[in-house]
């Protein structure tokens, strides 16, 4: 089982929903730089759970501690050690799940691959996993902040109900001005009234988050089987629930010529740029200094809170009534996690460039 991500910048990650903490050990993370406890909490408390009407109702401090690697409050370039304690699980809501495979979830192939599964909540295979993510990704930030890089993200859709522009024509500082992390308030109150909608008749709905990096420099990616698109598309895909990426214009590019689409360069005051943005900011697996912009779909959440179909381990057919609190809506609660592992990909491609070049 693969738990180690990165090259130079490197999280292995550790734990299950149920069992005694979440956790994982940052690697390569440079010396030097000021750990803000507090940013790192936030960004977790962004993650977790019962934070609004929408969200499951697990109620989890998700409180962090950092067990190495930093000395008066900068870090030291050991590798950072943390661990989040689990304090409120309902183990018993999934007992009837034990000889079942939910729908749509890794229980079947799981149990396949390694002979069992840890059926409390998936065990493994939770989004709870993802903790280890934010944390990871704080503190790629602080060291991002440090170089003038930012990333961020929103919510651009919800089911049906979609953003009708692009980034540019939003306050990307309002993104956190509601539960459904939109910087579109009047689309955001539909997204939400749409989630309430779907979760009153025990179903669940997907979306789409919409992740911007500014700052980014001119150079970072490999030219062939590390393009850079394709290391950010691969972070994507690993999330929980994802089922899509795409980067700049993405599918919609195929319904244009090439001279409306090429990003065409200019002279900018002595640098450099683009006058457009297409590509989203890499070019031959390469960022331009343009914007990184890209788009992550992620499907419905697979737990719905009415019966369906099923078999059991002995591939008997049966039905399966999933108790428990679940999101009807993950992409909300998602947000700080593609920002985390946007945040990780490019430190570590930092690094990776400041290492080729004297």
């Amino acid at each position: 089982m693969r738990n180690t991500f990165g090259n130079l910048f490197t999280l292995t990650s550790f734990g299950e929903s149920h069992g005694a903490a979440i956790g994982g050990v940052v690697d390569g993370m440079p010396a030097g730089i000021p750990i803000d406890l507090d940013f790192i909490q936030h960004e977790l408390s962004r993650r977790r759970p019962g934070q609004s009407r929408i969200t499951t109702q697990r109620k989890e401090a998700d409180q962090v501690e950092l067990l190495s690697g930093i000395f008066e409050g900068q870090s030291t370039g050991a590798p950072i050690g943390f661990i989040v304690r689990n304090t409120n699980q309902h183990s018993n809501d999934y007992d009837n799940m034990r000889e079942l495979f939910r729908p749509s979830h890794a229980d079947y192939t799981y149990f396949v691959k390694y002979g069992l599964r840890d059926h409390r909540g998936g065990g493994r295979s939770s989004a709870r996993i993802t903790i280890s993510r934010c944390v990871g990704g704080a503190l790629a930030k602080l060291a991002l902040r440090n170089l003038g890089i930012t990333v961020q993200g929103y919510v651009s859709q919800v089911g049906n109900i979609t953003l009708d522009n692009d980034y540019h024509h939003y306050d990307l500082n309002q993104t956190e001005s509601n539960a459904v992390r939109c910087p579109d308030a009047e689309k955001a109150k539909a997204m939400e009234d749409l989630i309430m909608e779907v979760k009153n008749q025990g179903d669940t709905i997907g979306g789409v988050i919409t992740c911007v990096v500014k700052g980014c420099p001119t150079g970072l990616g490999e030219p062939e089987f590390g393009k850079l698109n394709a290391q950010l598309g691969a972070a994507m895909l690993g999330i929980n629930a994802v089922k899509g990426f795409e980067i700049g214009d993405g599918f919609d590019i195929v319904n244009h010529r090439g001279s409306e689409v090429n990003d065409l360069f200019v002279n900018d005051n002595g640098r450099i740029s683009t006058t457009t943005n297409h590509s989203g900011g890499i070019q031959g697996g390469i960022s331009n200094g343009q914007d990184i912009w890209f788009r992550v779909a992620f499907k419905p959440v697979a737990t719905l809170l009415m019966e369906q179909p099923t078999v059991d381990l002995q591939g008997n057919p049966t039905t399966i009534n999933v108790r428990g609190r679940h999101d009807p809506c993950v992409v909300p609660r998602a947000v700080p996690i593609v920002e985390a592992m946007a945040a990780m990909v490019i430190l570590d491609n930092w690094l990776i460039n400041k290492s080729a070049r004297m």
